[in-house]
């Protein structure tokens, strides 16, 4: 583009990346009701708090510093020239967006900020301290998200550079939280009478509406980054809605096969899986892909969760590395499977389209990404828990994270 051509703001494209920046928040409080309802219910209020508390405070990290950090053109990380989004404003940025304002890509950038660390928050739920969570989450998008981000968007990122491809953030978003949920899961240890002493969930309606909202939520997610009102975006809005449903009832049936009954906590699950892997794939594939991607998501998934997480014993509460760290991770590579220029003249043919090469790029990415990711935050939980402590006591662990750290209760009903 000839840099002295006046860049024009199209309102088609505008209205659509604000309505996505939007669902893309509504995602927040729907994990909240997703993760809530998993939960043990002297724990739901405290997993809707630090759903909530999330969103206030990395929306004020994002617009401080965390948006310069991430975009600001460098090589290893941003600078602070956009800090308090100086600059920032109502004129277009042709490097990420040339048809909407700059403003209004930060906005929606915000969104996917704010959802990464509440993610990891399914890994420990029921045992870490509010305040620990709030120091832990500010540092994490700080020190892990905002670095990540920019080596996988930004102009200047390395990862960028190599031809890494990650169209709504499976990267960015999944194989990074699911790496730090695994390690606060193996730093914080196992919650009280794990594994034998655990109850079902104590709401499953409240999963389901939860994972309605976030499938809901995922069209702005995935569609959204197509940053405009075009073909793109209806093709990422199509592979999305395909790949979930594909893996929900692909999960729906290894539930059926092994354990004799579909489980409505199979579907969800499954369904998760599903947009979680299509993540960053949704702009470079196809019909095919999409359904290659649910398929054998929910195997992968399905087996590290009823499997692999049983056989090693670790305490993913909610299973935030079973489902968003495996699925993005094979997301990542399943992008360099399925990926197609006819798709998307501006990404990359997969190993199914003649170039293998893009996996081995793709793997790359993923592979740095999670131990980068998991190293920082493991990292992190010690600082934060040298200094403040990470883990309630016993006692308030038995009593249960509403009453005791926020002297509330979840329900006021009786049974």
């Amino acid at each position: 583009m000839d840099p002295t051509t006046p860049l024009t703001i199209n309102t088609g494209d505008t209205a659509w990346v604000m309505i996505s920046a939007a669902l893309v928040l509504f995602m927040t409080p729907g994990l909240a009701f997703f993760y809530g309802g998993l939960v043990r219910k002297k724990n739901m209020l405290s997993i809707l708090m630090q759903c909530m508390a999330v969103a206030c405070l990395v929306t004020l990290q994002w617009v401080l510093f965390g948006y310069s950090l991430s975009f600001h053109p460098g090589g290893w990380i941003g600078s602070l020239d956009w800090a308090w989004l100086k600059g920032v404003g109502a004129d277009p940025n042709p490097d990420y967006a040339a048809t909407i304002p700059h403003s209004a890509f930060m906005i929606y950038q915000c969104m996917f900020a704010v959802i990464t660390p509440a993610l990891i928050l399914g890994a420990f739920a029921e045992r870490m301290k509010f305040s620990a969570f709030c120091v832990f989450s500010l540092l994490w998008a700080t020190l892990v998200y905002d670095p990540v981000c920019h080596w996988v968007w930004a102009v200047g990122g390395f990862l960028r550079a190599d031809g890494a491809l990650d169209f709504a953030g499976g990267t960015v978003v999944h194989i990074n939280a699911g790496a730090a949920a695994i390690a606060s899961a193996l730093f914080l240890g196992k919650r009280q009478g794990y594994p034998n002493m655990m109850s079902p969930p104590h709401n499953l309606p409240f999963a389901v509406l939860g994972a309605g909202i976030l499938w809901f939520g995922w069209f702005g997610f995935n569609g959204g980054s197509a940053l405009g009102a075009n073909g793109l975006a209806v093709n990422a809005f199509v592979v999305t809605h395909v790949a979930a449903a594909t893996a929900g009832l692909v999960w729906s049936a290894l539930d059926w096969i092994f354990n004799d009954h579909p489980t409505m906590l199979g579907m969800i699950t499954g369904a998760v899986a599903g947009l979680v892997a299509i993540t960053p794939a949704a702009g470079f594939v196809g019909l095919a892909g999409a359904i290659g991607i649910g398929v054998t998501v929910s195997i992968i998934c399905y087996i590290s969760v009823a499997y692999v997480k049983v056989k090693f014993g670790y305490d993913d509460t909610l299973d935030a590395f079973g489902v968003h760290g495996v699925g993005g991770f094979w997301g990542a590579i399943a992008t360099g499977l399925w990926a197609t220029k006819s798709v998307n003249s501006a990404g990359a043919d997969g190993l199914f389209y003649g170039n293998a090469g893009l996996v081995l790029i793709q793997l790359k990415a993923a592979v740095i990404t999670a131990v980068y990711s998991f190293i920082a935050s493991y990292a992190l939980l010690k600082l934060v828990d040298m200094v403040i402590g990470l883990r309630v006591s016993e006692d308030e662990e038995r009593i249960g994270l509403d009453l005791t750290q926020h002297r509330e209760a979840g329900y006021t009903l009786l049974d």
